[in-house]
């Protein structure tokens, strides 16, 4: 497969529906221009650091052996993990609200988790599916949708995004095949 060069993709081409054009199609014969979309939707107003995810992106889909269909997002979580995305262990309720706050921050978003973070007894009765709920809900406050994919295994993983963009972004991990759901439905 050739890849195209970054100067080849057009942050103003950038994936956003709003819902107004329900009969046009997605092509799904190029992952690549799907890939570049989905940065553009989890680092809004941030092409810099979407074209780096996407360049890494790139490396780690060309270093991958087989035909796997699943290194796609393996690729993308690693180009985007504590930047614009996250993933943590089903248990790490501390490592979740480090990384949300990390991405939130990115636009002075500051969460009230319900409780102290750094208190053990707040951390010991909490799960990682509750505060992506709260997480969620906070982020609705502000514009922003916090959305996780299935991981098909023992760990949570996911994205932030305006909520403007919530119709493109499941229409657009529909055709990448991601599983996605809001992050107050944690799979």
């Amino acid at each position: 497969m050739t890849l195209p060069d970054e100067d080849d993709f057009d942050a103003d081409d950038a994936f956003s529906r709003s819902g107004d054009d329900e009969d046009e199609d997605i092509d799904l014969g190029d992952q690549e221009a799907l890939i570049w979309n989905l940065l553009v939707l989890i680092n809004p107003g941030d092409e810099e650091t979407a074209l780096r995810q996407f360049a890494t992106w790139r490396e780690r889909m060309a270093e991958a052996d087989g035909d796997d269909d699943g290194r796609m997002l393996w690729a993308l979580k690693d180009a985007i993990d504590w930047t614009s995305g996250f993933y943590v262990d089903w248990k790490d309720s501390e490592s979740l609200i480090d990384s949300v706050n990390e991405l939130a921050a990115r636009w002075n978003i500051d969460i009230d988790w319900g409780g102290d973070p750094g208190d053990e007894d707040f951390l010991d009765g909490v799960d990682v599916p509750g505060l992506m709920a709260v997480a969620y809900d906070r982020l609705r406050e502000h514009g922003y949708t916090l959305w996780n994919w299935n991981t098909d295994g023992d760990a949570y993983a996911g994205w932030i995004a305006l909520s403007r963009d919530d119709e493109g972004m499941q229409q657009l991990c529909a055709a990448l095949g991601i599983e996605l759901r809001p992050g107050s439905d944690a799979f």
